[in-house]
């Protein structure tokens, strides 16, 4: 007997609970099992509500109203929640660490096994099996209250996947995840598909690390879907009527008036061997001008950090010295693990030094890496009131979100939100000579950060430091004038983003992986193609690559 459709809906529309307006607007789509599908769209288009949908929690934990039919795996939505569907349907939310429970890693793993009987043996077997699958075997004893954000994801990953539901839901999955541990949870996911069937969603802005391995590809906006369509398909449109929703390889190729444009970098760099085209020489790193040495806004010297992991302190910060002046802006990368966030929790005075020194000399603001560490108000205009807090919200484009709950906010305007609390008043008078966000492009999309740079870049100009701490490798090619990358709590390379983000296999952008490292962004590699007197660019692809 065939399996019913993953996801059914006839007309489905749902409103939040005191919302000026739908969430989901009258939507019609079938899903079937089997398929891996991405879903697309700006913050706040209706990705994250579909899912929920999915997972029962709208309208069943949510409230609102909801009008239409829905069926999942064959249940219909109005009947059965969170509970009943979570006998197929595995949710990985935007925001992991509201899902994690448990005080050890391997509890956490092991209690959807246990909700749902399984014996002790074959959870044992499929707990090892899943952390196995997701690089996470090291953590399995570790107290969850000790880990980063991505390896908390991880775990939550593993924790939705460990009963092997028949449909996989995924919110921004690789948003906290290094560059190697994004690209195997792709792979995972992948073979979870081809493999055992299961039907995949993912809500992704970060398209450069999904599309490739998607059957289909749908595009929300304003809450009504747009587009549902091949990947290849979709970057045409989204060239043509939403150029910051591209690919950088899509910009790269549409720059260039190239086509068809390429879903990923095998394809990318397949298409240019067939056309004769090679990018022409780096510009030499010796032209570049040395900055000349300002006034310190943070100063580490030999700085070593222990943290409490549950049983034992361990270091993470090994002996680092960093000096960061006033007006750099500094992108802080490394895998998961590797010190970022302790750096700037010692940075700005919430961690102390177990060896060496760390100083903030003009001060510190820390946007931290979950929006739930300081968002504790049921309004989003309580949050921040008066004159500077509404002048926030509208700078993180939430002047309209005053009388929502921030609980009904998707991950990406919750992170803008954590970021304006952070900021509120200081955008006037006396500035922090030092500025730190967590990963504050979470759940962001291409234009939303493109307005965060250029926001971060004018506190930059008017001489705070700023240090963003992110996985996001295209943000950071954009954004940087430095690139500090950790490993294992140590200083591994310190430069400008064309020397570290160019010559890599996983630090590197898109751009850089097609081009050899000639160029990191989309308009670099233009101008490096235009001197090796390659393809001529072409207008419908210009600004493809500038929303990015």
């Amino acid at each position: 007997m065939p399996s019913p459709p993953a996801i059914e809906l006839g007309r489905f529309s749902y409103r939040y609970p005191g919302a000026p307006g739908p969430a989901l607007r009258e939507i019609d789509l079938r899903i079937d099992a089997g398929e891996l599908v991405v879903l697309s769209g700006r913050s706040g288009s209706g990705k994250s509500t579909l899912l929920r949908a999915a997972a029962g929690l709208v309208p069943h934990f949510h409230g609102g109203d909801v009008a239409g039919e829905a069926r999942i795996c064959g249940l219909e939505l109005r009947a059965n929640g969170p509970a009943q569907l979570g006998a197929v349907v595995g949710l990985v939310a935007q925001e992991p660490e509201t899902q994690v429970v448990s005080a050890t890693v391997r509890a956490e793993i092991e209690l959807p096994l246990e909700i749902g009987g399984e014996p002790p043996a074959a959870r044992a077997r499929a707990v090892e099996e899943v952390a196995l699958a997701l690089g996470i075997e090291r953590l399995l004893e570790r107290a969850t209250a000790s880990l980063s954000g991505g390896e908390l994801q991880r775990v939550a990953l593993a924790a939705a996947l460990v009963s092997r539901p028949r449909l996989i839901l995924l919110d921004e999955p690789t948003s906290q995840l290094d560059p190697v541990a994004g690209d195997e949870l792709i792979a995972l996911l992948r073979r979870l598909n081809e493999e055992w069937g299961a039907t995949v969603l993912i809500a992704e802005h970060r398209l450069e690390r999904c599309l490739a391995a998607a059957d289909r590809v749908l595009a929300f906006a304003e809450g009504r879907l747009r587009f549902d369509g091949a990947p290849e398909s979709f970057l045409e449109s989204t060239v043509a009527s939403d150029p910051a929703l591209a690919t950088p390889a899509a910009s790269l190729f549409a720059g260039l008036g190239i086509r068809p444009l390429p879903v990923g970098v095998k394809a990318a760099r397949r298409r240019l061997a067939e056309l004769g085209i090679a990018a022409g020489p780096v510009p030499s790193a010796a032209a570049r001008p040395e900055r000349p040495a300002g006034e310190p806004a943070l100063e580490a010297a030999r700085l070593w950090v222990d943290l409490d992991a549950g049983d034992r302190p361990r270091r993470v910060l090994r002996g680092l010295s960093l000096r960061v002046d006033r007006g750099e802006r500094i992108v802080l990368m490394g895998r998961n693990g590797a010190g970022k966030t302790t750096l700037l929790r010692a940075a700005a005075g919430a961690l102390p030094a177990a060896a060496g020194s760390i100083a903030a000399p003009a001060g510190a603001a820390l946007a931290p890496q979950s929006p739930a560490d300081v968002i504790v108000r049921d309004r989003v205009a309580d949050e921040l009131p008066g004159h500077a807090g509404r002048e926030a919200l509208e700078l993180m484009g939430l002047g309209a979100a005053g009388d929502a709950d921030p609980r009904d906010l998707s991950g990406g305007e919750r992170q803008r939100l954590s970021v304006a609390l952070a900021m509120a008043g200081r955008t006037r008078g006396a500035l922090p000579g030092l500025v730190c966000l967590d990963e504050p492009t979470r759940g962001m999309d291409a234009a939303r950060k493109r307005a965060l740079r250029e926001w971060l870049s004018e506190l930059a100009a008017q001489g705070s430091a700023v240090i963003v701490a992110t996985h996001d490798i295209e943000f950071a090619a954009r954004f940087a004038d430095r690139v500090v990358l950790l490993g294992e709590g140590e200083l591994i390379a310190d430069g400008p983003p064309a020397d570290v983000l160019a010559g890599g296999w996983y630090f590197a952008t898109e751009v850089a992986r097609i081009l050899d490292g000639a160029a990191v962004t989309p308009e670099e590699g233009v101008a490096a193609l235009r001197r090796a007197g390659g393809a001529a660019p072409t207008d419908p692809g210009r600004g493809a690559a500038e929303g990015r």
